[in-house]
């Protein structure tokens, strides 16, 4: 089975994911594979103003019980044609090794928590190779960052994020062998991504006791 998480770096929703996707690779390590994709937004999705970011980080902050407010001191508005670095960042550095959450973790937290405008691409840099020690090189990573190769491989994940028929991150995705698909778009919780996947991981194991029983079926 595989489990994809689409997700912008900047976003404060996804932000509030990270917790749920964490325990799930917790609980079903060894069992799922799980990989995240970068869904670029829209130039529509993103805050107009500083105004406008601290309030929806009232709302989500409220919505789970935060004991803390994001901070929107990353914030610079978007300009028509450009898109904040981050994610062109945190997707650069899987080139070096960093395949896992950690790059992407540090950026998210330097902008959602410490306010870091991590839409430039020097302040991106800084943060994960600060995050990545002597294993990520700046020079190498800013080429990495800017290069059309990590800008097709974003356009690429994007394209398949929205061919789920699916609009708002986070989103996650959960296939199995058996031909199963399960999409989740906007939750943060774990609990019902964690009940899917008991229930499709149920119907695989079946699928295989039946096989081991009787083969496979007639070829005619």
């Amino acid at each position: 089975m595989k489990a994809t998480f689409f997700l912008e770096v900047s976003s404060s929703w996804c932000f509030w994911a990270e917790p749920a996707w964490a325990e799930l690779k917790r609980r079903y390590e060894g069992r799922v594979a799980f990989d995240w994709k970068v869904a670029k937004m829209l130039p529509g999705d993103w805050p107009v103003s500083v105004a406008q970011c601290e309030w929806f980080y009232r709302r989500s902050g409220t919505l789970m019980r935060s004991p803390f407010m994001l901070n929107a001191g990353w914030y610079d508005p978007v300009k028509p044609g450009d898109y904040p670095a981050a994610s062109y960042v945190a997707e650069a550095a899987k080139d070096f090794g960093f395949t896992g959450d950690e790059i992407r973790l540090a950026l998210s937290h330097a902008a959602e928590r410490e306010g870091q405008k991590i839409g430039r691409m020097d302040v991106a840099i800084a943060v994960a190779v600060k995050a990545g020690g002597k294993k990520l090189n700046a020079k190498k990573l800013r080429t990495a960052a800017e290069s059309k190769a990590i800008a097709a491989r974003i356009d690429a994940t994007t394209k398949e994020f929205f061919e789920h028929q699916i609009n708002q991150r986070p989103a996650f995705v959960i296939t199995s062998d058996i031909g199963d698909k399960a999409v989740f778009s906007g939750l943060t919780k774990v609990e019902p991504l964690a009940a899917t996947i008991d229930a499709m991981l149920a119907d695989v194991a079946a699928y295989a006791s039946f096989k081991a029983h009787f083969g496979g079926p007639p070829s005619s």
